[in-house]
């Protein structure tokens, strides 16, 4: 079974959730559970290794518009989140990953060796990553304490606005070109993950923002959760000149399974054919290269396709790229050796050869 490194899912969201009813984070994610998408046996069954785990801040008020009768829908941006609370409740998914840890759950890891390593132990590889950056203050303080407790990635932002930049919103047909980029505030944690090591990821940030991280980072473009932008025209995906930019910099994009960026109507049904997720990925290798192209799943965070249904699915998106020609190492490019590669770069890991 190929392994996968998956570049994005909101697990640590759900067993949040549930431990404000009493749930036992731990217990859920190294039992399972019928919620959600991931979990310990789930994700062993479908061979998902691992993979990037976000502290994301919900936001209350987002509620995601109908489409009117052509299928078109623009949700207009969540509102901005207060610092206080955003870093109460990161602070909280912070611990849950740490437990986790502690207990054998998982492991959290902070090279590439350490993946590889949890990887070839048969235990669930897990990278903490921050999406939106309301917990961080201008200062950056507290981007030092995350760092220290085992932050390796981020995302400046979600779909509303922060100190930080602009997120793009829920939104189609629309262009990725939807606001401003990012802020003063927003060019100094870019150096400072840069500095630190951590992994910038351009998912839902504005067209202006991807072109600003562009112009101020070391790092490859990494966009983890994002698909193409000419086959699906929702304000979230990448438009081929981001594609362009992505494999000039030797960086990657994660396909993201949410259907509303597969399906070529944008519509919100889980009734999504995978060979929907074969004609992006398609796409992203024809125009950024097999190198390029990696798997961001969005567990947990979003409608996905009813035939993977789970983690334990992924195993059909891997036959799938079987049967439409990809060769095993190809796919363990897209599975897991991408992601590998663009991981030790940003983390200031020596070059091998």
């Amino acid at each position: 079974m190929q392994l996968i490194f998956d570049g994005h899912n909101d697990v640590l969201l759900r067993l949040w959730h549930n431990s404000k009813t009493g749930a036992d984070p731990v217990a859920e994610f190294m039992k399972g559970t019928k919620e959600g998408h991931m979990d310990a046996p789930r994700c062993k069954a479908g061979g998902v290794a691992g993979g990037l785990c976000a502290i994301y801040i919900p936001s209350g008020d987002l509620v995601l518009k109908e489409p009117d009768e052509n299928g078109h829908y623009e949700t207009p941006l969540a509102a901005p989140l207060e610092r206080s609370p955003s870093l109460d409740i990161a602070l909280e998914k912070a611990a849950i990953a740490l437990k986790l840890d502690q207990a054998g759950a998982w492991r959290l890891c902070r090279s590439t060796a350490d993946i590889r390593k949890a990887m070839a132990d048969g235990v669930f590889a897990a990278v903490m990553h921050m999406e939106g950056c309301e917990a961080i203050g201008a200062d950056l303080d507290a981007l030092e304490v995350f760092y220290a407790a085992g932050l390796r990635s981020l995302g400046p932002v979600w779909s509303r606005h922060n100190i930080f930049g602009h997120g793009v919103p829920f939104a189609y047909p629309m262009t990725t070109d939807t606001g401003p980029g990012l802020t003063d505030a927003g060019f100094e944690l870019v150096r400072a993950c840069n500095r630190l090591g951590i992994l910038i990821d351009l998912s839902h940030i504005t067209e202006q923002g991807f072109w600003d991280v562009a112009k101020t980072s070391e790092q490859p473009l990494i966009a983890s959760h994002s698909n193409a932008h000419a086959l699906t025209p929702v304000a979230r995906n990448l438009t081929d000149k981001q594609m362009d930019a992505i494999k000039e910099s030797k960086g990657l994009a994660g396909l993201n399974y949410a259907v509303t960026m597969l399906r070529a109507d944008g519509r919100n049904d889980g009734n999504t054919p995978i060979s929907d997720m074969i004609r992006h990925i398609d796409y992203m290798v024809e125009r950024m290269g097999i190198d390029c192209v990696a798997l961001g799943s969005d567990f947990d965070g979003a409608t996905i396709p009813e035939e993977i249904s789970d983690a334990s699915g992924n195993h059909i998106l891997v036959a799938a790229l079987q049967n439409a020609g990809y060769g095993e190492e190809d796919i363990a490019k897209i599975c897991r050796e991408n992601w590998l590669r663009v991981l030790a770069q940003a983390w200031h890991e020596p070059v091998k050869g």
